[in-house]
């Protein structure tokens, strides 16, 4: 009797390691990008970064912890994502679009992020779908209480182009959603209740 419990034992395990090598596949990878003056990485002409679908964009907006001095106003920005020919200058044109407003420097809990997927078909009605092989392009612009601010840029391109008959494309996108921190949660709730409905199997 012991034996056949520990067999269904190492069965569920097994497929416990296979589910969870499933699911940090499905997550993707994180990239970082801190958006303030201080990234001087920001203000170079070839500075871009490669992600691959189901990866994250994560930006954080500049942060000042309260009740620091500071000898200027603090760094208040919106971030656009552009055409390719308005990304040289950081300038608002026409088909310019909003993605995130950083208007909260004094944020109690560290610096504000915004999260963006990286994904090919978006369940969300005013989400975004980023295309394998296609660039896009994010620029930033002072808002009225900010100081003058440096033209900070970047261009994301998505890995990897499946169809070469095609041209290379550039669209703008509609605002995009916040972080993913709900979906995170609901993926930790069923990490913890997938053992009990194991149980009766052991």
């Amino acid at each position: 009797m012991s034996w056949y419990k520990l067999s269904g034992t190492v069965r569920i395990w097994k497929i416990a390691i296979v589910f969870l090598q499933l699911v940090s596949t499905a997550l993707g990878k994180r990239h970082v990008i801190y958006w303030n003056s201080t990234n001087t990485r920001l203000m170079q002409d070839d500075f871009s970064i490669e992600v691959k679908p189901n990866d994250y964009l994560d930006i954080y907006c500049p942060h000042y912890p309260p009740g620091a001095p500071t000898s200027s106003p603090p760094e208040t920005l919106a971030l656009y994502l552009v055409r390719e020919e308005d990304f040289r200058g950081c300038v608002e044109t026409q088909g310019a679009v909003k993605r995130w407003e950083c208007n909260h420097p004094h944020a109690p809990f560290g610096p504000v992020r915004f999260s963006e997927k990286i994904q090919r078909f978006s369940p969300f009605s005013m989400g975004f779908e980023f295309l394998p092989g296609r660039h896009y392009f994010y620029s930033s612009l002072a808002t009225q209480d900010s100081p003058q601010l440096p033209c900070m840029k970047l261009r994301v391109t998505v890995c990897c182009q499946t169809i070469t008959t095609r041209s290379k494309q550039e669209t703008p996108a509609p605002h995009s959603k916040v972080s993913s921190a709900a979906k995170k949660t609901q993926l930790s709730l069923f990490l913890l209740l997938t053992p009990l409905f194991l149980l009766p199997f052991i």
